[in-house]
This record gives C-alpha cells, sequence and structure tokens, in this order.
C-alpha cells in the first residue's frame, strides 16, 4: 500500500510542477515576425455534415499577399469541437485543393479549385482588403461561398450540383449560381 500512495503523491507533485497553459503561451509568444496574418476568402460548405472549408489569403508582414504561400485551406470542423485541421492529400488531390499561379499583368492571383474547375478565380488586394472574384451567373463577384450537395457512392462522393454564393462587384447584390452536375 505505502509503494503505491507513494507512487501516487508523486505523480501529484509532478503534475503540480507543471506550469498552466496561460502563463506558457504568454512567455513563449512567438516574435511578430514570425506570426502570419491571414484574411478570409471564401468557405466551401456541404451537405454531408457542417464542418467546413476555409480559404484564407496569407499576407506579408506589409500586408500584400504573400508570393510563397498566396492561399491556404484549412477545416474548421464545426460538426464535432470547431477545431482546425488540415486538408488530408487526397482531399487535396480529389475535392477542396487548388493550384495558384501568380498573373503579373495585373499584380494578382489566378486560382483553380479542384471542386470548381470551370471557374478561375482571382486573388487579389483591392485597397486593404483581399478578395477572391468569380464569375457567377455571368457577372464579376466576390466569392463568399461554395456549396456543394453531394451523397456518398461506391466509388467516392457523387455531387448533385454545386451553389455559388458571392456579391456583384458593381452593384453589391447577391450573385448565385447553381451548376447540376451531369
Amino acid at each position: 500500500m505505502t509503494a503505491v500512495s507513494f507512487s501516487f503523491a508523486a505523480c501529484a507533485k509532478k503534475e503540480e510542477k507543471k506550469p498552466e497553459p496561460a502563463l506558457e503561451s504568454e512567455k513563449a509568444a512567438p516574435p511578430a515576425a514570425a506570426q502570419k496574418k491571414t484574411q478570409p476568402l471564401f468557405i466551401i460548405e456541404r451537405s454531408k455534415n457542417a464542418n467546413v472549408v476555409h480559404y484564407d489569403a496569407q499576407l506579408t508582414a506589409a500586408g500584400e499577399i504573400d508570393p510563397n504561400e498566396p492561399v491556404i485551406a484549412y477545416w474548421v470542423m464545426l460538426a464535432k469541437d470547431g477545431r482546425r485541421e488540415k486538408l488530408s492529400w487526397i482531399e487535396k488531390k480529389k475535392a477542396y485543393g487548388f493550384t495558384i499561379k501568380p498573373d503579373p499583368s495585373v499584380n494578382n492571383y489566378k486560382m483553380t479549385l479542384v471542386a470548381v474547375p470551370q471557374g478561375q478565380i482571382t486573388v487579389k488586394k483591392d485597397g486593404d482588403t483581399i478578395r477572391a472574384e468569380l464569375v457567377i451567373d455571368g457577372s464579376p463577384a466576390v466569392l463568399e461561398k461554395i456549396y456543394i450537395n453531394a451523397s456518398d457512392g461506391l466509388l467516392g462522393p457523387k455531387v448533385h450540383y454545386i451553389e455559388l454564393h458571392g456579391k456583384d462587384i458593381k452593384t453589391g447584390e447577391k450573385r448565385f449560381q447553381k451548376i447540376l452536375k451531369k
């Protein structure tokens, strides 16, 4: 009994010596230069569950689009606990990944999503804001959200339709387009 009590007491003392997470994070905060700034661009919602994929512009310390990695994508697990997760390799290749290339003629980036290959997105700086622009229902718009309606199939998800949601660049009116998959 004494050995068990001693081991338990030793563990308890060891736990008491651990620094509290809040204090430790204050002491170990990374320098400002190491912190990456991001600005939200748009999200992808799905019919499967409440989890969403976020696409953010990554910025330099000067507030410009980071030429090394202009856009990042990640899950926000709203159906679980709201934590942030990286996209898996297969998710990047088959569903939520993208390619992005600089467009030096207009000092912005051209982005193509795996989920919507027919629509090229322009990622650009407009004043202090970084935004994603896409033609929605025939008009240039700021992309806010993509909704994917799909069901599980034998060979993977079967997409029924995709909705594009945004705001008209000129008028500010809501823009919407539904793309039926064949």
